[in-house]
């Protein structure tokens, strides 16, 4: 796996955790406008991010895969065969 893919999926990773801990939160705080709004920017980021990957690595998620002409994820590393 190359320094950069390796580095956008840490990114990623991050932007993910990040958006699940906001959700949790805004469970039992709905009325926090201010987390609420960083929960939008931060979806925002990480779609944007998996975009990017995925024009740049191939899909993450299915939904990605029905813009690439090939099924790339299969010659890649699993996510347990990745050495970080």
């Amino acid at each position: 796996m190359y320094r950069d893919q390796l580095d956008m999926l840490k990114n990623l990773q991050a932007l993910e955790f990040t958006a699940v801990d906001l959700n949790l939160y805004l469970d039992t705080h709905p009325t926090d406008q201010r987390a609420f709004q960083d929960f939008q920017n931060i979806v925002q980021q990480m779609e944007s991010l998996r975009q990017n990957y995925a024009r740049c690595y191939g899909p993450l998620i299915p939904s990605d895969a029905a813009h690439h002409a090939t099924w790339r994820w299969t010659e890649e590393p699993w996510p347990w065969e990745i050495e970080y």
